[in-house]
């Protein structure tokens, strides 16, 4: 009997095939000259990644979830505050929120692209909500456009959650640039990821990159490592993880590109199966972080999918104000990030997936699909 080989929801190792030598350079660097927090490979990480988005700064930090929580507090936002979040988005967003001593109030997000938009947010509105944040989700990114000028109109900080959209545009130009600030998570399995946990905000205004880089390394002030005019934490990104960043970022357009092309040939391979994948905009230059589809008997399928060798994921099953870590806040209807989490389904995809991978993938779900359970 023939056994078919899995084909793996994501694939670290074919992605890092070939950059072993620069990898073990820096560790060999870092080892020699002891220089394991900040250092020459931190400041130049910093300084490569606010060139890439187009921002005049850059702060390396431990990971993303810092990255919203500091912002938040480096622009005043805190204690009696509430800060607008989409519902459908991992609960980071929201735990940053409340870890910068703010409020999250969760709103629903259009039916078909699953990113948040004004007319989602409006409703939300009080005399409380101070921010709003935009999840660029899946590595799509919502309309940019609408969202500032919804900001600007209500005098909201408006922050970009961009864990998911690494390079991301809209209308060309890169996501973390039309906000107070752009969030990023270096998370391993990112488009651009770390070995380990890291992160990064970026921003154009120099006191704001300032508060976040002080409150990131204990609240220090510059002119004296002793001195700690804000109470901060610590969450310094480490010499290896800026090295192995910088050699990384140096092949993401290229990788961005493979996941562009991959994305065509599940678009092609999957046509006329009715499963709504949440498509990009025609102004939104997509990264592709994942390739999200939509099945009504989604454990029954991805259950045939992984007897058939295919790993799949679900981005996200519970969406955020249905998690018990927020059941102190009232219970809001917010129909479409349900039904989203109750029918997303993740296929394999990564930079080196195949087409042969992608039509076998096709194969087994038409089949599944077909099954109707028998």
């Amino acid at each position: 009997m023939t056994t078919l080989e899995t084909i793996p929801f994501a694939d670290l190792r074919q992605l890092h095939a070939g950059l072993e030598a620069r990898f073990a350079s820096v560790w060999d660097e870092v080892c020699r000259t002891s220089s394991f927090i900040g250092g020459p490979y931190v400041d130049a990480f910093e300084a490569e990644w606010a060139a890439y988005v187009g921002t005049d700064h850059a702060v390396g930090l431990a990971n993303g979830t810092d990255a919203i929580a500091l912002a938040l507090t480096a622009l005043g936002i805190g204690p009696g505050d509430e800060v607008l979040v989409p519902a459908n988005t991992f609960i980071a967003t929201a735990e940053a929120v409340a870890m910068a001593g703010a409020r999250p109030r969760f709103v629903d997000v259009d039916a078909t692209s699953l990113l948040v938009t004004p007319e989602n947010c409006a409703p939300a509105l009080s005399p409380r909500t101070a921010a709003v944040i935009v999840v660029h989700l899946y590595g799509h990114v919502a309309d940019m456009t609408a969202m500032t000028a919804f900001a600007r109109q209500h005098g909201l900080a408006l922050i970009e959650d961009a864990a998911q959209a690494h390079g991301a545009t809209w209308e060309g130009r890169r996501v973390g640039t039309f906000g107070a600030v752009g969030a990023f998570s270096f998370y391993p399995g990112k488009n651009l990821g770390a070995f380990g946990d890291a992160g990064a905000v970026v921003t154009n205004d120099a006191a704001v990159a300032a508060k976040i880089r002080s409150l990131s390394n204990h609240g220090r002030s510059d002119e004296d490592r002793y001195v700690h005019p804000h109470r901060g934490v610590n969450s310094r990104l480490d010499s290896l993880q800026a090295g192995v960043l910088s050699i990384k970022l140096s092949m993401l357009d290229s990788w961005t590109e493979s996941r562009r092309q991959v994305a065509a040939c599940y678009r092609e391979a999957l046509a006329g199966l009715g499963l709504r994948p949440p498509e990009p905009g025609p102004d939104s230059g997509s990264v592709w972080h994942l390739y999200v589809v939509r099945v009504a008997e989604r454990e029954r399928v991805r259950a045939l999918l992984a007897r058939s060798g295919v790993e799949t994921g679900i981005h996200y099953p519970v969406p955020c104000h249905r998690q018990a870590a927020f059941a102190d806040l009232p219970v809001e209807d917010l129909p479409a990030a349900e039904a989203a989490a109750a029918t997303v389904l993740s296929l394999p995809f990564h930079p080196g997936l195949t087409r042969g991978s992608v039509e076998r993938v096709a194969d087994v779900l038409r089949d599944a699909l077909d099954s109707h359970g028998d």
